[in-house]
């Protein structure tokens, strides 16, 4: 969907790094690597979104460090229109539907750190959670979003990673 209004792959994913999970960010050869894109495209890209407003920049070190900007007034809707894009609404919907008692969903690896690896791994926080309905529900989720999903079921997370639902 988000691939026919944004049609540079690397403005994609350099959206998706930083806007998925605030706490993301990055310099340029750091992200030229993690992308494995030319610095140089990766530099266009950079600039092209700070000069709308989108990222901001900060020298830290002598390198320049990249993160969302979280005072540009269409910072939210950015970031909902990536998290969609991702498919993290469709699986906390689909989760809480018929789950049991969710306390909290959290997104952890690659996706937590703004990388769109293609598998997306969640730990679902509750107790009394529907493990039979949930190995059905992984591939209803994967249809929809069209990326592989791991859930982890456990009773307590206290561990680092993008929360996007919570109750505790």
């Amino acid at each position: 969907m988000l691939e026919s209004l944004i049609t540079s792959k690397t403005r994609l994913r350099i959206l998706v790094k930083f806007f998925i999970n605030v706490a993301n960010n990055g310099y340029l050869r750091g992200l030229a690597e993690e992308l494995n894109e030319s610095t140089n495209s990766i530099r266009k890209e950079l600039n092209n979104l700070l000069d709308a407003g989108y990222l901001e920049k900060e020298s830290i070190q002598n390198r320049i460090i990249y993160k969302a900007n979280t005072k540009h007034p269409l910072f939210s809707v950015l970031q909902k229109i990536v998290r969609q894009h991702i498919g993290l609404d469709a699986i906390v919907e689909m989760i809480l539907q018929r789950m049991g008692q969710v306390e909290r969903v959290v997104i952890i690896g690659d996706y937590a750190k703004g990388i769109d690896s293609g598998t997306i791994q969640v730990i679902l926080v509750g107790s009394d959670l529907n493990a039979d309905y949930i190995e059905q529900l992984v591939i209803k989720i994967e249809k929809e979003i069209k990326r592989k999903v791991r859930l982890q079921i456990t009773s307590k997370h206290d561990g680092e990673g993008l929360i996007i639902y919570d109750t505790i």
